[in-house]
């Protein structure tokens, strides 16, 4: 009986995971052919750049939820980045349109044939394709004369992303893509504490110096007690980095409060030695995220000149929180089913 069970279980795997194949795939190849459509139709105008705009504009309109601005030109650069759909195809059995978003802002063109090409042979999980491109593997493995130890290093610390078999379904832009209609509901609270469970690993994740110091941090003035979010220590900067999350829209009031925190940080935490702290300001509020850099006007040279290369952008920090926000909405809404 047990063998039977067992039987049944691997076939149930295998059907799913071929249809997970066949919609991942038509995704893609969906995705790429409306970027070329796009594409040809912004060159039958005379003036191609605001032609282009007025297009990507009035078809977000017209296709409504899930197709924003953003995404349709993330299509567009889909095609201009890979416009030989054939030399792609044979390898979208195994990558879904997360990946493939990924690896676009990959930067340098022989990294990206890299990625692409490891991720789909090795069926690297959304996370692991993300990790490896964060933490700059593929120069990594250039560089090193023994590669072996970097590539164990690299399965083992993204083991856990690659047990995650359900990672793919788990992405609303899945039920979008089969107009299945999705009725979120999640408490602010529980975003909250999800997306700060979740920025706490991504952060150490990096591997760019960062060190873990506290949660819900409490300053204390003469006057008023505070409580941080997050915070780290960056010890390749040598100085400490405070986040707070707003799960509604941002307003000046929110950002003088963090750079009160910053000065506060700078006066009772900053010891000899220590760079000056810096802020981040995440708003999660419903129709975009936003993330903010907090530096104090004198130390702004400072930040460009040394900050930034050992930081996640604004960017990757609203990819972050979007990833995470459409998982806890899915996991809701199969909670409601």
């Amino acid at each position: 009986m047990t063998t039977f069970i067992e039987d049944i279980r691997l076939i149930l795997e295998a059907a799913r995971k071929k249809a997970y194949s066949s919609v991942a795939f038509a995704m893609t190849e969906g995705y790429w052919l409306m970027g070329k459509r796009i594409v040809e139709e912004e060159q039958n105008g005379s003036d191609r750049a605001a032609y282009g705009k007025e297009i990507i504009n009035n078809l977000s309109k017209a296709l409504g939820k899930g197709f924003s601005t953003r995404t349709l030109r993330d299509y567009r650069q889909f095609y201009l980045t890979f416009p030989v759909w054939e030399e792609l195809a044979h390898m979208c059995a195994n990558l879904n349109w997360s990946h493939i978003r990924l690896i676009m802002r990959v930067s340098d063109p022989k990294a990206r044939n890299y990625y692409i090409k490891e991720a789909a042979e090795n069926t690297w999980a959304v996370r692991t394709l993300e990790r490896n491109i964060n933490t700059l593997y593929y120069q990594r493995l250039l560089s090193s004369q023994v590669q072996q130890p970097v590539e164990d290093e690299m399965k083992a610390k993204s083991a856990h992303f690659q047990q995650d078999k359900k990672e793919f379904i788990r992405n609303p832009a899945v039920l979008e893509f089969l107009n299945i209609p999705a009725n979120y509901a999640y408490t602010e609270n529980q975003l909250e504490q999800a997306l700060i469970d979740n920025l706490q690993q991504f952060l150490l994740e990096l591997g760019k110096g960062f060190a873990f110091v506290a949660r819900q941090k409490h300053i204390r003035t003469e006057t008023s007690d505070f409580f941080i979010d997050l915070v780290f220590y960056n010890y390749i900067l040598k100085c400490f980095v405070i986040v707070e999350l707003k799960t509604d829209k941002v307003t000046h009031q929110d950002i003088g409060q963090l750079d009160m925190y910053v000065r506060m940080f700078d006066d009772l935490e900053k010891r000899e030695g220590d760079q000056p702290t810096i802020g981040i300001l995440l708003c999660t509020a419903t129709d975009s995220t936003i993330a903010k850099y907090s530096v104090l006007h004198e130390n702004k040279q400072l930040f460009a000149s040394k900050y930034l290369p050992y930081l996640p952008t604004e960017e990757e920090l609203i990819a972050e929180i979007e990833r995470e926000k459409e998982l806890i909405r899915l996991i809701d809404l199969q909670n409601d089913n």
